[in-house]
C-alpha cells in the first residue's frame, strides 16, 4: 500500500465531490452574492484542494487511506454506526446554514463582531487540519489500528500540543463556519458534530491505549486530547 498512488480519475472526481458544497451553499441561499458564504467556498475549497494535492505528492500511502469506507481495515464496529451518522449530519450542517442564514432567515444573524471570530476559528481549523494529516501518515478516517502500515505513536508537530488536532481543527469548524455565516441553527448542528467528536475521542483512546505500542507513555507526555489545561 505504500506504493500504491491514486489514480488521476479518482482524483478529478474527488475534487469534483468536494465543488459540489460550496456550489450547493450558495445555490441554496438564494443569494450568489452572499459574501460571507463565498469566504466560507473559498476556505473549504482551498483547504480541500491544497491538502489533497499535498498527500497526492507527499503522502500517497494517506491519501489511500482517507478513502478507505466505513466497516473496512478491522474498523472497529462501533465506529461503523458513528460513521453513518457523522456523514448525514455533516451534509444536514452543511445546508441548513444557508437555509437559515439566507435562504429563510430563520434566525437573527450575528453582529460582525461574531463574524470575525468564526473567521478567526476558521483559521485555526485550517492550520491544524492541514498540519494533523502533514504531521502524521497515519491519520484515518476510520478507527483502527493500520498493522499493514505499521502504524507507530506520531508525537510531533502538532501531535505535541493535544492528542487529537484534527478533532480540534474540526470543532472549530463546526462553529467557526455557522458564526461566520450567521447561522444559529448550524451552530446548534456544529455543536452536535463536535460532541459525537468528543464521544469518539474516547473511544478512539481507549483503542489507542490497548493496542498501539508507545501510546500510554505518549498520554503521559501530551496531557491533553483537545485543549490544554482543560480535556
Amino acid at each position: 500500500m505504500e506504493n500504491q498512488k491514486t489514480s488521476k480519475i479518482k482524483l478529478f472526481l474527488t475534487f469534483i465531490y468536494i465543488l459540489i458544497f460550496p456550489v450547493a451553499l450558495l445555490f441554496i441561499s438564494g443569494n450568489w452574492l452572499w459574501i460571507q458564504g463565498w469566504v466560507f467556498s473559498i476556505w473549504f475549497i482551498g483547504l480541500c484542494y491544497t491538502t489533497i494535492i499535498y498527500l497526492y505528492r507527499y503522502d500517497p500511502a494517506l491519501l489511500e487511506e482517507r478513502y478507505r469506507q466505513p466497516g473496512s481495515g478491522e474498523e472497529k464496529r462501533w465506529d461503523k454506526y458513528f460513521m453513518y451518522i457523522l456523514f448525514p449530519s455533516f451534509v444536514i450542517w452543511f445546508l441548513i446554514m444557508s437555509l437559515d442564514a439566507q435562504r429563510f432567515a430563520w434566525t437573527i444573524n450575528f453582529p460582525i463582531g461574531l463574524e470575525a471570530v468564526g473567521l478567526i476559528l476558521l483559521i485555526g481549523s485550517a492550520f491544524f487540519l492541514f498540519r494533523s494529516y502533514k504531521d502524521n501518515t497515519f491519520v484515518s478516517p476510520l478507527v483502527r489500528i493500520q498493522s499493514e502500515r505499521d502504524q507507530k505513536v506520531v508525537s510531533t508537530g502538532v501531535y505535541g500540543f493535544v492528542r487529537h488536532p484534527m478533532y480540534l481543527g474540526g470543532i472549530l469548524l463546526f462553529l467557526g463556519a455557522p458564526l461566520l455565516l450567521g447561522s444559529v441553527y448550524g451552530l446548534i448542528v456544529g455543536i452536535f458534530l463536535s460532541l459525537l467528536f468528543v464521544a469518539r475521542i474516547t473511544g478512539e483512546e481507549k483503542m489507542l491505549l490497548e493496542e498501539l505500542e508507545g501510546y500510554p507513555d505518549y498520554k503521559k507526555k501530551v496531557k491533553y486530547r483537545l485543549i490544554p489545561y482543560i480535556w
